[in-house]
């Protein structure tokens, strides 16, 4: 019978898959977050002493719906606890620098050894190979050299730093998930195991594949803030309320740019939209505009419209917002409110069933559920 997370019978589109993870930060443990909130039993390496984010990990929900064992890899016996592991999973997932998996004994020829069909998955910031390859580094730095950093913030300013989400999640985690599952396809169909290389280089690159079209066919500028897309155009943007909170507008296309005009009250003074020499104009006009009420006035005004306006919200605000209640797009397990799992699915729903997995906490049911005894041995 499948697992979830915490060892209970569950569902899930990936119930019955098993994996593995090798403690990290950032990127590997939100990808094994999303295998584990889609029904795989993911069972976390955690490190004796820990060794992750600063934060009490009974908050971090990128741990969420897993369970873990302690093991210490540089022990004598800690390689082959893994190993075992390994022998009864799908999917190992490791965010080490490369050749570390290797020099302790649990690299991707050490455990297609054992087994044969894995799928090995490696999260990086600079892949595999590359002169930079072996070097430290974070998102801001992977975003950087891909020209996505650039690309984000005003024209006249730095470049802005969107968090670590279009890097670490959006270049890496997804990315890895999506060869892990392609992956797992393969090795079910063939029986032959592989590794995927997910660098956040390579998938941020990726991620500015329509960008780079429009640039070659002349309809992007190489450029911060000139453009439809990136601050540049006065009818997609952000615009500052009479509170000193901000709107969101997206009113691309001319029938929702009539609406949005109409009911912001200026379609009768407002300039030609395709006139670029006039978007200064066009731009003052609607800041002006945005200044003379609330946020929440403009809100009630333009919801439920085709005018492709919204409010800009906060992390505590999100949760409330009428449209995310009502689909229940976050929710609050142990106290703890957080994203509730995405995509979702008809037939196979995902759910949050477990809280963040305590280092250690679910040593004798993993032995137990995977037949691995010689996790109840001593760590060393």
């Amino acid at each position: 019978m499948a697992v979830t997370g915490n060892g209970r019978a569950g569902g899930g589109p990936l119930a019955g898959v098993r994996v593995v993870e090798l403690a990290g930060i950032g990127p590997g443990p939100f990808a094994a977050m999303l295998l584990a909130d889609l029904g795989a039993d993911v069972v976390r390496v955690d490190r004796p002493g820990g060794g992750g984010l600063a934060v009490d990990p009974a908050y971090d929900v990128t741990n969420r719906n897993k369970r873990s064992v302690l093991v210490d890899l540089k022990s004598a016996g800690g390689p082959a606890r893994v190993l075992d592991l390994v022998e009864r999973a799908d999917v190992l997932v490791e965010g080490f620098r490369p050749g570390v998996a290797e020099r302790l004994g649990v690299g991707p020829a050490d455990c297609h050894a054992r087994n044969p069909g894995l799928v090995y998955g490696r999260m990086t910031g600079w892949g595999q190979e590359g002169p930079l390859a072996h070097t430290a580094g974070h998102d801001i730095g992977y975003i950087a050299v891909t020209g996505a950093l650039g690309m984000i913030g005003d024209a006249d300013g730095a470049p802005a730093v969107p968090a670590n989400l279009v890097g670490d999640y959006a270049g890496g985690s997804l990315y890895l998930v999506i060869g892990v599952l392609a992956a797992l396809q393969h090795a079910r169909t063939t029986g032959a195991g592989q590794v995927v290389d997910a660098a956040i280089v390579d998938g941020t690159a990726h991620l500015t594949a329509m960008i780079h079209g429009m640039m070659a066919a002349g309809g992007w500028q190489d450029r911060r803030g000139a453009n439809l897309l990136d601050g540049g155009c006065p009818f997609y943007g952000t615009y500052e309320t009479s509170d000193g909170q901000y709107m969101a507008v997206g009113a691309l296309e001319q029938q929702f740019y009539d609406t949005f005009t109409e009911l912001l009250g200026i379609a009768d003074r407002a300039p030609a939209r395709k006139d670029l020499a006039r978007w200064g104009e066009l731009r003052a006009a609607v800041a002006e505009r945005f200044k003379s009420r609330t946020r929440a006035q403009w809100t009630e005004l333009f919801e439920g419209t085709d005018a492709c306006v919204a409010p800009v919200l906060s992390l505590r605000e999100a949760p409330d917002h009428p449209h995310l209640a009502a689909r229940g797009t976050f929710t609050d397990f142990g106290g703890i409110v957080q994203p509730a799992p995405a995509p979702r699915f008809s037939a196979t729903p995902a759910a949050v069933t477990a809280g963040p997995a305590l280092p250690g906490a679910h040593t004798a049911s993993v032995a137990a559920d995977w037949d691995v005894p010689a996790l109840l041995g001593e760590e060393a």
